[in-house]
């Protein structure tokens, strides 16, 4: 793999991410675990302002975190395009409450000219407890 992009996320592996050209990205501030062509892992720490009034996670930064982190998987193959997503299918397995280490793991699963169907799984920190699984399809633009 030999692209600008792909080697910028690289060099963030262990890093909690600061600089995303994504605003939202910044205020999630994730720890990029792993990089591969189609495949992120991102720890994240859950802070008292992503709960919800019962002090779980709230389900919707949970959706958000998968659609962030699914638009940041396509960054890894260095194209200059910008996609949109289409839709965002979640299910809800668990909870995680203020102070939690969570990790989430994205995988393409069929990336075609214009459409790309990917997954985003979210778990405790050991990894023995999945508390979400989000699929989406996303749209290529012209944006560039």
């Amino acid at each position: 793999m030999n692209n600008d992009a792909f080697i910028f996320l690289e060099q963030h592996i262990g890093k909690e991410v600061t600089q995303s050209p994504s605003p939202f990205m910044n205020w999630l501030k994730p720890k990029m675990l792993a990089v591969t062509e189609g495949s992120l892992s991102f720890e994240y720490t859950v802070r008292k302002e992503m709960t919800n009034p019962f002090g779980t996670m709230h389900g919707g930064v949970i959706g958000a975190i998968i659609d962030d982190a699914i638009g940041a998987t396509l960054i890894s193959y260095g194209e200059p395009h910008f996609y949109v997503t289409i839709n965002n299918v979640i299910d809800y397995f668990a909870s995680a409450k203020e102070n939690d280490i969570i990790i989430a793991t994205t995988a393409i699963n069929k990336k075609g000219k214009t459409i790309v169907n990917a997954q985003c799984e979210i778990w405790n920190n050991d990894r023995t407890k999945l508390l979400a699984k989000g699929y989406t399809n996303l749209l290529k633009t012209e944006i560039k």
